[in-house]
C-alpha cells in the first residue's frame, strides 16, 4: 500500500510547517540545537503517527518496547553518530546504505557490506573444495557469508547489490532532509511476525516492524476466557486456574492459566511397582516404576524362573524351548527339553570378531568371543609415511609431524601421524582490530578479522536518550541531546521556583533568580542567588585515563548574604526622639545624643540625670532618697523604706491611746488604728471600766462606763456626802445634788470648794456646839505642850 505523490508531497508540507512551529516555540540552549532536536522529533512523530493513530495507545509500555530499536536509530542518525562497523566511519544521509534484516538490523556501507560478503563466501566455498569431494563451482553456490554484527547467515545469492530502502520497495531512495535518511518516506507494509496476516504500518524505518497493533477476538491460554486483545500480544492469561486435565487422567492442573503444556502431575499418593511387591509413596507422575528385584516367576515350563527385571504382565514362554541351536548356530536342535544343556557342534565358531575384518578361528564355544583381534596384518599409519606388521587390534602412528598449513594459513598442522585432514586451528588469533582496543577473539582465521563485537552505549546523563556506537568510534562522540529535565534538585531556597534546565553532564548552571533571602532585620537580599549547588554529574569521559578513586562528588556550600546595605533612620542610645541618625542597616554603632537621659528609675518616682546612655546594656542610677510618698491611708508617720516604686508597706508604728476616762493607755498598730472608723476608733479606746473622772461640781467620780466627752449631767450626782456644821459638831448626811443646790443657794460655787471643806459649814451650830469647842481647845494645848517636850528632851 502506497501513497499518492500529491499526498506524500502533502505530508512533506506539513512536516516543514510543524518542524518551524517547533523550533520557534523551542527553548534548547541555541537555535542550531533547537532545530536538530525539533527536526529529530518531527521525524519520530511523523514515523509513528500512524501506528499510535491505529493503537490509541501513545505511553503502553509494549508499545515502547517495540518501537525501542526504532528510536535508537532515530538518535544516533540525529545525533551524527550512526557508524560502519566494517570501516568504521560515519554514515552520512547520502551514502548507499545495507541493514541486517535478521536479528540486529545493524546498518553498513554498501560497499562495505559486499567487500565483506564476497570475502566471507569466497573463504567458505575454498574451505569447503578442501574438505569436501566436491567442485569449486558448487562449493561456491553453497558458500555462506555472515552479518558482521549478529553473525547471522546469508546464502552467496543474497550478497546485497543494490541500494534500497529500509522496506526494500523503492531502489536508491532520494536523500530528503524532511523523512528519515535511507528510507522512501512511504509506508513500510511489510507483512509482521508471527504470519498474522496483517502489515506494518509505521513509514518506512530501520529494525524490526512492532507488534501487531490490530484488535482481534482471542481465547487465554486455558481456552475459558474470550477478549478482544492486540493482535501482536493476543496471547494471554486470564489469571484464573486451569483446570486442564493432566496426563494421569486423574487430576487437573492447578497452576494459573498459563502457556504451552501443562506441567507432570505431582500430585502424591501411594502406588506399587511393576510386579506389585513394592509399595512407595510417590508423585503421581512417577506412579509407574520398577524395584531393584528381579522377577523370579516360574515360567510356564515349570523349570525355570523369569530372570527379568520388575515388569509389567506376564512374564512369557520359556526361552529354552523349541527349536535351539548350538552356540555358534550352525546346528539346529528340535524337541529338546529346555533344562537340558545344548551340545556343541564342535566346528569353527566363525563368528566376527570386533575388529569387522577377521572371524572367531576357535572351535564352537559357549561364552563371547575373544575381545582383541590378534591376528597380524601389515598396515600403513595414517600418513601413509611408514608400513608394519601388527596385531589387528593395535593402531599404527608413526612419529613424523605434519607441516601442512591449517585453514589459517598462519599455523602448520604439527599433528603426529596425519591423516590429511587437518582439523581447525586451535590458535587465538589475537590481530590487534579496526577499532585499536581490542584484539580478535576469534580462532586463527584467513581474511579480514570480524569487526569488534563491543558496542558503546553513549546516552545524556539521565540515560532517557541513547545510542550505540560501535567501538573505536566512541571517542568522537558527543552525548545525545535529552529533552527532558535535570533530575538535580537545587539546594539553595528557590527549590522548585528556579527555571528548570535540560538533562546535561557537569555541573548545574547557576540559578538566576534573586536571592531574596530575609535579613534579621527584616530586609531582603538584593543580590542575584548565592546559595549551595547541589553535587554535580560526573563529566562526559568514555575512557578515563588513570584510575580515580570513586568518590561521590559533594554538593558545593553557598556563600553568605552580604551585610544588609539599606539606609535605615537609626535612633540614639537613649531613644530619644528627634535624635536619629540615618545609618546603614548593617551597621550597629550606637551613638549618645549627649542629652539628659530623662529615663524613670526603678523607683518610678525620679528620672534619670546622666548623659544619653544605653537603656540595656548601661542601667540608670540608683535612687537613695527617702521615700516622700504619703501613705494610705494618711498618717502622720513617714515611710521608712528608700524611694520605690509601687505603694508603702502597710505602717507598722505602735501608736498609743489612753481611754476616754485616762485611766487606761490603750497600743495600736497605726496601720490598724487608721483603718477604723471614727465610731470604731471610739469603742476600741474605751477601757469598759467606770468613768473615774471628777465631776465638776463635786468631788465624787462619774459613775458611767468610760466614755468620750464631758461626763453627763454632773449636777445631778446622786452620791452621799456628810454634811456639817462649822464647828463640825454637828453632822448630817445628804445628797450631792442637794448639797451643790446648797451651795448655789448660799451664792457660792461648788467648783470653789475643796474636798475638804466641801458640805462644812452647811448645818447651822446649836447649843452643845460651844461646851465641846472648849473641851476641844484645851485637849489640844496640852498635846501641843508634850510635844514641845519631847522636841527638847531630843535636843
Amino acid at each position: 500500500m502506497s501513497t499518492t505523490p500529491s499526498h506524500h508531497h502533502l505530508q512533506q508540507l506539513q512536516r516543514k510547517k510543524s518542524v518551524s512551529d517547533s523550533d520557534y516555540d523551542s527553548d534548547y540552549d541555541s537555535d542550531t540545537t533547537n532545530s536538530q532536536n525539533h527536526h529529530s522529533a518531527d521525524l519520530t512523530n511523523s514515523i509513528f503517527k500512524s501506528y499510535f493513530e491505529h493503537t490509541n495507545l501513545h505511553s503502553s509500555q509494549p508499545t515502547q518496547h517495540d518501537l525501542t530499536k526504532i528510536k535508537s536509530f532515530l538518535t544516533s542518525s540525529s545525533s551524527g553518530a550512526l557508524s560502519c562497523l566494517i570501516c568504521l566511519e560515519r554514515i552520512k544521509t547520502s551514502d548507499p546504505t545495507w541493514s541486517c534484516t535478521s536479528l540486529c538490523y545493524a546498518v553498513f556501507h554498501l560497499i562495505c557490506i559486499q567487500s565483506w560478503a564476497r570475502q566471507a563466501s569466497d573463504l567458505s566455498a575454498l574451505r569447503a573444495s578442501t574438505r569436501l569431494p566436491i567442485s569449486s563451482d558448487k562449493a561456491a553456490e553453497s558458500s555462506t557469508w555472515n552479518c558482521p554484527k549478529c553473525r547471522s547467515d546469508y546464502s552467496r545469492s543474497e550478497i546485497p547489490r543494490n541500494y534500497l530502502c529500509f522496506c526494500g520497495k523503492v531502489e536508491n531512495p532520494p536523500s530528503d532532509p524532511w523523512i528519515l535518511p535511507h528510507s522512501c518516506g512511504e509506508v513500510c507494509d511489510r507483512q509482521l511476525k508471527n504470519n498474522c496476516g496483517h502489515f506494518c504500518l509505521l513509514l518506512c524505518h530501520p529494525g524490526p516492524c512492532p507488534s501487531c497493533p490490530k484488535l482481534v477476538k482471542t481465547t487465554c491460554f486455558c481456552g475459558k476466557t474470550t477478549d478482544v486483545k492486540r493482535c501482536g500480544y493476543k496471547l494471554f492469561s486470564c489469571n484464573n486456574i486451569c483446570n486442564k486435565s493432566l496426563d494421569c487422567g486423574t487430576h487437573s492442573c492447578k497452576q494459573i492459566c498459563h502457556d504451552g503444556p501443562c506441567p507432570p502431575c505431582n500430585a502424591r499418593g501411594v502406588y506399587k511397582c511393576s510386579c506389585g511387591r513394592k509399595v512407595e509413596e510417590r508423585e503421581c507422575c512417577k506412579r509407574e516404576f520398577r524395584c531393584e528385584n528381579p522377577c523370579e516367576k516360574l515360567l510356564a515350563c515349570g523349570k525355570h524362573v523369569c530372570e527379568r527385571g520388575c515388569h509389567f504382565g506376564e512374564c512369557g514362554d520359556c526361552p529354552l524351548q523349541g527349536k535351539r541351536a548350538c552356540p555358534c548356530g550352525k546346528r539346529l536342535y528340535e524337541g529338546m527339553a529346555c533344562d537340558i544343556a545344548v551340545p556343541l557342534c564342535g566346528g569353527t565358531c566363525d563368528k566376527m570378531l570386533s575388529c569387522g575384518f577377521h572371524r572367531c578361528h576357535e572351535r564352537c564355544h559357549r561364552g563371547p568371543c575373544m575381545e582383541t583381534c590378534r591376528i597380524v596384518v601389515t598396515k600403513l599409519c595414517r600418513c601413509g609415511g611408514m608400513k608394519k606388521e601388527v596385531p589387528c587390534y593395535q593402531d599404527l602412528a608413526c612419529e613424523r609431524k605434519c607441516q601442512r598449513m591449517r585453514d589459517c594459513g598462519r599455523h602448520a598442522c604439527k599433528r603426529r601421524c596425519c591423516d590429511g585432514d587437518c582439523p581447525p586451528c586451535g590458535e587465538i588469533c589475537g590481530k590487534r582490530l579496526r577499532c585499536n582496543n581490542h584484539k580478535c577473539p576469534a580462532p586463527c582465521h584467513r581474511g579480514a578479522c570480524s569487526p569488534c563485537p563491543v558496542m558503546f552505549t553513549i546516552s545524556c546523563a539521565c540515560g532517557g536518550a541513547h545510542f550505540e556506537v560501535p567501538c573505536g568510534t566512541e571517542m568522537d562522540q558527543k552525548p545525545p541531546k535529552c529533552r527532558k529535565s535535570c533530575g538535580i534538585s537545587p539546594l539553595c531556597r528557590h527549590g522548585s521556583d528556579s527555571k528548570p534546565h535540560k538533562c546535561h553532564y557537569g555541573a548545574c548552571p547557576p540559578c538566576r533568580l534573586l536571592c531574596d533571602e530575609e535579613y534579621p532585620c527584616s530586609h531582603k537580599c538584593k543580590l542575584r542567588c548565592h546559595g549551595p549547588r547541589p553535587p554535580p554529574n560526573p563529566d562526559f569521559i568514555l575512557k578515563p585515563k588513570k584510575k580515580k578513586p570513586n568518590n561521590p562528588s559533594e554538593s558545593t556550600p553557598g556563600s553568605p548574604c552580604p551585610p544588609c546595605p539599606e539606609l535605615v533612620w537609626r535612633p540614639c542610645l537613649g531613644q530619644h526622639i528627634g535624635a536619629e541618625r540615618m545609618m546603614v542597616c548593617s551597621n550597629r554603632t550606637q551613638f549618645s545624643c549627649e542629652n539628659l537621659c530623662g529615663s524613670p528609675l526603678s523607683c518610678g518616682n525620679h528620672y534619670c540625670t546622666k548623659t544619653c546612655h544605653a537603656l540595656k546594656s548601661q542601667s540608670c542610677e540608683e535612687c537613695h532618697l527617702p521615700c516622700e510618698k504619703e501613705r494610705k491611708p494618711s498618717c502622720r508617720h513617714s515611710c521608712p523604706l528608700p524611694c520605690h516604686p509601687g505603694d508603702c508597706p502597710p505602717c507598722k508604728v505602735l501608736v498609743k491611746r489612753s481611754c476616754h476616762c485616762g485611766s487606761m493607755v490603750h497600743v495600736f498598730e497605726c496601720i490598724y488604728y487608721n483603718n477604723l472608723s471614727e465610731k470604731e476608733q471610739t469603742a476600741a479606746r474605751s477601757c469598759g471600766g467606770s468613768c473615774h473622772r471628777k465631776l465638776p461640781n463635786c468631788t465624787h467620780l462619774c459613775p458611767k462606763i468610760c466614755h468620750p466627752g464631758q461626763c453627763p449631767s454632773p449636777d445631778k450626782c446622786t452620791k452621799k456626802v456628810t454634811v456639817r456644821c462649822q464647828c463640825q459638831t454637828l453632822k448630817k448626811e445628804m445628797p450631792c445634788q442637794e448639797v451643790q443646790a446648797a451651795y448655789h443657794k448660799a451664792g457660792s460655787n461648788p467648783k470653789d470648794v475643796s474636798k475638804s471643806h466641801f458640805g462644812l459649814g452647811l448645818l447651822p451650830c446649836n447649843s452643845g456646839c460651844k461646851s465641846k469647842a472648849q473641851v476641844v481647845d484645851q485637849e489640844l494645848h496640852l498635846r501641843k505642850s508634850k510635844d514641845l517636850e519631847v522636841l527638847f528632851i531630843r535636843r
